[in-house]
C-alpha cells in the first residue's frame, strides 16, 4: 500500500478513472515527518531520488538518506537561530540539496520561498523586501551568489546567507555545516494551517504576487501525480522544471513521493532534448512531464526509442495538435494535457482511465468543484466562453487552493469575490464535458459581435511550419470593434508580404470567418516574464 492511501479515500470506475476523492489528515500533518520520515522508517532503502547532471555526476538517494540529510540541515538552521514562522529563500536550481533543505524547513515550520537563479538583482530585492526574508540558501555557481549579496545589501534586511558545496565570501557553507550536525531531529510541532510555501507569480500583468500555501498543499498533489502524470509505485518520474517554479512542487516532490515513485532530477543549464532522452533511457524513467516546448523540440529533432516510458503529460502553454499526433505516432503514448495555477494544484486534466483529446484541458479534477461564469457571475452553457471559477466545498476547507496573497488582503478578497475563486482564465465546455482553454479572461477578443479566445487562433497558427512562436490579441477596428492581430516569431523563413499572405490563408482556411487573422506582425522575439510567459499587455501597449 502506498502511503498516500493513509490520507484519502477514493472511488474509481471500471477503467481506473478517479470518480471521487476525499482527503483526511491530522491537524498537525507535516509532509516531511508524516510522509518522508514515515517511508524512511518503514522502507529505509526505498529509492527516493535519482540525480545526475550534464557533467555525468550521479547520486541515488534513498528515503533514509533524505531523512538524514534533511535532519542535519534542520539542525544547522535551528542552531543559527531560525525558527518557526521565519522565511527562507531557496535559489538552488536543480541541485539535490533543494530537496533536503525544503524538507528541513518544513520540519522547522519555516516558510520556504523557492526562487529561480534567473532573477535580476532588482527582482530579488523586491522579493526579499516583500517577504522580509530571514535567510537565503543559494547555488554557488554562476553569478547568483553575487546578485543575492547585492540584493540583500540594497534591500536593507539582515538576512543570513548560505550556499552549498563551495566556500564563497560572505556565505556560510551549508554542506560543511550539515556534515558536522546531528543526524536526528526531534519532531517540532506544526499545524496543517501554518504557511509552508511562498511562491511569487510570474507577474504577467503587474508586480509578482506572493502566493502562500499551507501544510495541506502536498496532499492535493495526490491527484496530480497518480491520475494525471501516472507516476508509479517504485517507478521513476521525471518532470522538467527548475526548483524555483511551482511546477517543481507539482512534479518533483510531493505527489510523486506520496504515491511511492522516485523522482528523476537532471541538473542542467542549457536545454538539449537529446540529453533528456538519454537520461530517460539510461535510468529507465517510467513517467515524464514537460512543457509543450520540450515536445516541440523532440518532434523537430527526432524522437528516439524510449522503451521504459509508460506515460507522458504536459501543461503550461499551447500544444499544437501536430506535436500531439507525431509524438503519439512515434512513441505510442498519447500526451495528456493538464491545467492549473500557482495558486492551485491540478484543476483539470486528461486523466488516467479516460481517452486524452488533443488540445483539451480534459475534465475537472474530482478534488474540486469548478464552473464557468460570465462577467456578471452567471453560469455559461456548453459552447460559450466563461471564466474558470472554483466553488468552495459545501463542508470544510478547499485543499489545494492557496490561503492568501502576501501582504495583500485586498487582492485576495478580490479573487474570492462573489463567494468563488476567480482564476482569471477563460475556457469553454463541449457537449462531452471536456474543457478547452482560451487564455486569460481579460484577453478574450470581441470581434463583430463574437467572442474569440486567442488560444484557438494561436493553436492553428502553430500548425504552419514557418511559425515558431505566436501570440494573438485584439486591436481596435472601426468595422468589427476589434480585429484579430497575430505576432509571429519565424523559424527558417524571412518576413515578407508573400509569407504574411501564406500564413493568413493557411490559418483562415481552418477557422470560422469571425476568427480570421486580419493583421500579422513579424517579431524577432516575444516580450516574456522570467518564467517564459508571453506578456500580451506589452503587445497591446505597443499596438
Amino acid at each position: 500500500m502506498s502511503i498516500y492511501q493513509k490520507f484519502c479515500e477514493e472511488t474509481l470506475d471500471e477503467n481506473g478513472a478517479l470518480q471521487h476523492i476525499s482527503l483526511h489528515y491530522p491537524d498537525h500533518f507535516n509532509f516531511a515527518y508524516d510522509v518522508v520520515d514515515a517511508i524512511a522508517a518503514e522502507t529505509p532503502e526505498k529509492r527516493a531520488m535519482v540525480w545526475c547532471n550534464a557533467e555525468n555526476e550521479e547520486h541515488i538517494f534513498t528515503f533514509s538518506d533524505v531523512k538524514e540529510q534533511s535532519d542535519r540541515m534542520a539542525n544547522v538552521f535551528r542552531e543559527a537561530g531560525l525558527q518557526k514562522g521565519d522565511r527562507v529563500m531557496l535559489v538552488l536550481k536543480r541541485h539535490y540539496e533543494y530537496w533536503f533543505a525544503v524538507l528541513a524547513l518544513h520540519k522547522l515550520g519555516i516558510t520556504a520561498i523557492p526562487a529561480t537563479h534567473m532573477l535580476t538583482v532588482s527582482d530579488y530585492v523586491y522579493r526579499i523586501r516583500m517577504a522580509k526574508v530571514d535567510a537565503i540558501l543559494c547555488t554557488p555557481y554562476g553569478d547568483t551568489a553575487e546578485k543575492l549579496r547585492a540584493a540583500v545589501k540594497e534591500a536593507g534586511i539582515d538576512s543570513r546567507l548560505w550556499t552549498v558545496r563551495k566556500d564563497i565570501e560572505g556565505f556560510r557553507n551549508l554542506t560543511k555545516e550539515a556534515a558536522a550536525a546531528p543526524d536526528t531531529l526531534e519532531r517540532i510541532p506544526t499545524k496543517v494551517t501554518d504557511p509552508m510555501l511562498l511562491y511569487f507569480t510570474s507577474g504577467t500583468t503587474g508586480y509578482p504576487k506572493g502566493v502562500i500555501h499551507d501544510f495541506s498543499y502536498p496532499l492535493a498533489h495526490i491527484v496530480t501525480a497518480k491520475y494525471w502524470q501516472q507516476a508509479e509505485d517504485d517507478g521513476l518520474h521525471f518532470t522538467v522544471a527548475e526548483t524555483g517554479w511551482a511546477k517543481a512542487s507539482w512534479g518533483k516532490l510531493y505527489g510523486q513521493w506520496l504515491v511511492g515513485s522516485a523522482v528523476m532530477v537532471f541538473d542542467f543549464d542549457n536545454f538539449d532534448p537529446k540529453q533528456l532522452c538519454t537520461v530517460i533511457n539510461r535510468y529507465g524513467v517510467t513517467s515524464f512531464c514537460a512543457p509543450p516546448t520540450v515536445y516541440r523540440y523532440l518532434v523537430r529533432k527526432g524522437i528516439p526509442d524510449m522503451p521504459s516510458l509508460h506515460h507522458a503529460s504536459t501543461a503550461g502553454e499551447i500544444l499544437a495538435p501536430e506535436v500531439f499526433r507525431k509524438f503519439a505516432q512515434r512513441t505510442g503514448l498519447e500526451l495528456r494535457e493538464g491545467y492549473g495555477q500557482t495558486e492551485t494544484t491540478l484543476l483539470m486534466a486528461n486523466f488516467r482511465g479516460m481517452q486524452p483529446v488533443e488540445g483539451s484541458m480534459g475534465t475537472i479534477s474530482p478534488l474540486y468543484r469548478i464552473d464557468l461564469r460570465d462577467k456578471e457571475g452567471n453560469p455559461v452553457p456548453d459552447g460559450e466562453i466563461g471564466e474558470v471559477v472554483i466553488l468552495p466545498p459545501e463542508n470544510g476547507r478547499q485543499i489545494g487552493v492557496f490561503c492568501g496573497y502576501l501582504n495583500n488582503e485586498e487582492q485576495y478578497s478580490h479573487v474570492w469575490r462573489g463567494g468563488v475563486y476567480h482564476t482569471g482564465d477563460a475556457a469553454y465546455r463541449d457537449g462531452q464535458g471536456r474543457y478547452w482553454f482560451h487564455g486569460r479572461f481579460d484577453d478574450i477578443i470581441k470581434t463583430g459581435g463574437y467572442r474569440v479566445g486567442p488560444y484557438e487562433v494561436e493553436n492553428v497558427l502553430m500548425e504552419h511550419p514557418a511559425v515558431v512562436e505566436c501570440s494573438v490579441i485584439g486591436v481596435p477596428d472601426k468595422l468589427r470593434g476589434q480585429a484579430i492581430k497575430a505576432f509571429i516569431v519565424l523559424g527558417n523563413r524571412e518576413p515578407s508580404a508573400e509569407l504574411e499572405k501564406e500564413i493568413k490563408d493557411f490559418c483562415n482556411a481552418r477557422l470560422a470567418e469571425y476568427k480570421w487573422v486580419r493583421l500579422i506582425e513579424f517579431v524577432a522575439e516575444m516580450p516574456k516574464t522570467i518564467s517564459g510567459k508571453i506578456r500580451k499587455t506589452e503587445l497591446r501597449a505597443a499596438t
